[in-house]
């Protein structure tokens, strides 16, 4: 019988309430307030459109990523082992969920390790920044990036969700310097991610400043985890507190604009609410190198690896389309006042 630690219990009661429940923000993503200007004569072919995309000098087919999730149980290294393969045959780039359960139990690391699946993608690891002020430093990042053969360790910053859990983390305090000092010594990108809730200005400052290779916004209008911590409270009080910041969080188009504004040209991913390939045009357009998406896919890989190789085509197929309607034959063309904001 596999035994379930107290992380695994919580990772095994994430999925649970991601794929049953309702876990919304009730913010939206703010992109529908642009839309493209469409050219009725793009005076371009549509087989000639070349949505490639590169990060940290990897390149992807298009600028998609399948958003950190999940590992640490059994159900999830099926759905990383899914996941893996589909961004192997797609061509995409994927980020797998925090690694701390694997690092403190080793014995899990093979629910995290799709290397083996997915030899050539660009491949995130995962863990909380918040650890780096609970004892984690430089071994135990790189103890991540070797489990997994990583490109890139993503570190997730997520006060708001720890402050709603009873077992929560929540001594911020001073991690920046943390940080700063991982960046100038860990020989791989960091990226700083949020996990729903977006970077303010101020924050991308200091991320930027502190030596980060890359931001990924994940702004609000996706799934919430204060509703994700809403339904995993055992008791009345807990629930009352989460279900209070269900409209919390910066919308993903705001938070992609704050850090256009503070730190122009510096590598941006935007994840948050995201649920197509106009999405993903939207995100690139606004300034992203990159698009994220998790919730969907992790329905699809629940189901299948067919639907989610699938999934990725279909979002392809819809981002190579907007491309094409807004006579962009490559990405920094969709970059070019291809929006309007109604």
């Amino acid at each position: 019988m596999e035994e379930v630690t107290p992380i695994g219990s919580r990772k095994s009661d994430h999925i649970r309430i991601n794929l049953e429940q309702d876990v919304h923000s009730r913010l939206t993503t703010g992109l529908e307030h642009y839309r493209f200007i469409h050219h009725a004569l793009p005076e371009i072919n549509l087989q000639d459109v070349d949505p490639h995309a590169s990060l940290f000098g990897k390149e992807v087919s298009f600028p998609l990523f399948i958003s950190s999730m999940t590992g640490g149980t059994s159900q999830a290294a099926k759905i990383n082992q899914v996941l893996a393969e589909a961004a192997q045959a797609t061509k995409i780039a994927m980020g797998v969920g925090s690694q701390r359960i694997a690092l403190e139990n080793p014995e899990l690391a093979s629910t995290f390790q799709v290397r083996r699946f997915a030899p050539d993608i660009l491949l995130f690891a995962n863990l909380g920044a918040i650890q780096l002020n609970y004892g984690y430093g430089i071994d135990e990042c790189q103890r991540a990036v070797d489990m997994l053969g990583a490109d890139a360790l993503i570190l997730h910053f997520n006060a708001l969700q720890e402050a709603l859990q009873k077992e929560g983390q929540t001594r911020f305090e001073g991690l920046i310097n943390k940080l700063e000092n991982l960046c100038n010594v860990l020989p791989i990108p960091v990226i700083a991610k949020e996990i729903g809730w977006g970077f303010c200005k101020t924050d991308v400052s200091l991320l930027v400043n502190a030596g980060i290779s890359a931001i990924d916004v994940a702004g609000a209008g996706g799934t919430s985890w204060s509703q994700v911590e809403m339904y995993r409270a055992k008791d009345d009080t807990l629930r009352d507190l989460a279900a209070s910041f269900s409209d919390w969080g910066i919308p993903t188009a705001e938070a992609i604009l704050n850090a256009i504004e503070i730190a122009p040209g510096f590598p941006l991913l935007a994840s948050g609410g995201l649920r197509n390939g106009v999405d993903i045009a939207k995100c690139i357009a606004l300034g992203a190198h990159l698009a994220g998406m998790a919730g969907p896919f992790l329905k699809t890989a629940a189901l299948s690896l067919e639907a989610t190789v699938r999934l990725i085509n279909l979002v392809k197929d819809e981002f190579v389309i907007c491309m094409f309607s807004t006579a962009s034959k490559a990405l920094d063309q969709l970059r070019e006042d291809k929006l309007l904001k109604v």
